[in-house]
């Protein structure tokens, strides 16, 4: 295939699960807090901060938030590049430039999700209709991931579209991470408070990790089983460990190297994975901020190495 139609399969699938997390993060972080068992957990501006840090880097300091200005940027604010409706604007533009290697039925289903997003009701929106959408909005995407997974063919196409969802959902969930954690600083601060917080639970809730979370730890979530959980354990699917794993997969499918040049996508991964294989959440826990750092970094750099080698045109 062209290089330029693959590049569009890759980033087709990452900003449809851009648009998941995006959306549920609004849902669950929006409505956990009015149920939070501490003022600062419900607190409208430490919500919409965190609301904005983890779908944008940039969070106004000192200035105080409009509620439903900034619920209405993230999601249905054309004019805002991270918005939900951008995201999926984007992904049925990759998706029509390679609309000859992709299934009738995958088709359908994302400009049915376009439509949807599109004429949603920007004043029923703002005005009670943030469950609702945010709800379509993940039904839709996981439809759209039963369709790539049911309707294609598991060769090149696949493993591109299925690169972009992974490299994405770690990234996604590294935000989510982040995010979190700088809530329950400011919610508990230090100390044993800030190892039990609640944050920790919407958190898992977030990336509906939160029942598996409570089976394999039987035990109310803390900061050590939490971060354990999303980062390094390869049996969650929202892990970063689990989606690296995937990378790792989906990569061989498209290079063809016994042994990966050290400067390849694929050496990257693979040392990227062997890595976190045997990495403790002990050397993880006490450098939270720096390891976000370093882990979007990577993820960056394996986006860049993927797109050099196999979609530069």
């Amino acid at each position: 295939m062209l290089a330029r139609v693959a590049n569009n399969l890759f980033w087709m699938g990452r900003y449809i699960e851009r648009a998941e997390h995006i959306a549920r993060y609004l849902n669950v972080n929006y409505f956990s807090s009015l149920d939070a068992p501490n003022e600062q957990s419900q607190s409208r501006q430490l919500v919409l901060r965190s609301m904005l840090c983890m779908a944008d880097d940039t969070v106004p300091e000192n200035v105080e938030l409009n509620e439903e200005e900034v619920l209405y940027d993230i999601a249905l604010n054309t004019d805002k590049s991270f918005s939900i409706i951008n995201c999926v604007k984007i992904a049925r533009e990759n998706a029509n430039s390679a609309r000859d290697l992709i299934s009738t039925e995958l088709y359908e289903s994302i400009n049915k999700f376009y439509h949807y997003v599109l004429n949603y009701d920007v004043d029923y929106f703002k005005n009670k209709g943030l469950y609702d959408f945010t709800v379509n909005v993940t039904e839709f995407t996981a439809i759209l991931r039963g369709k790539i997974r049911g309707t294609l063919l598991h060769d090149k196409v696949y493993a591109i579209i299925m690169l972009g969802i992974n490299i994405e959902r770690s990234t996604q969930i590294v935000r989510i991470i982040h995010a979190k954690f700088l809530d329950a600083k400011k919610a508990k601060g230090n100390g044993e408070q800030f190892k039990q917080s609640s944050e920790w639970t919407t958190l898992l809730k977030c990336v509906e990790s939160y029942d598996m979370n409570r089976r394999h730890y039987r035990q109310p979530p803390t900061k050590l089983t939490t971060l354990e959980f999303l980062i390094l354990n390869p049996f969650c699917p929202r892990s970063v460990m689990n989606s690296i794993n995937q990378v790792a997969n989906h990569i061989n499918t498209l290079s063809t190297d016994k042994y990966p040049a050290k400067d390849s996508a694929a050496y990257l991964i693979g040392k990227t994975q062997a890595e976190y294989k045997f990495k403790s959440i002990e050397s993880i826990e006490g450098e939270v901020a720096d390891f976000i750092e370093e882990m979007l970094d990577c993820l960056w750099l394996m986006a860049q190495k993927i797109e050099k080698e196999y979609f530069n045109y």
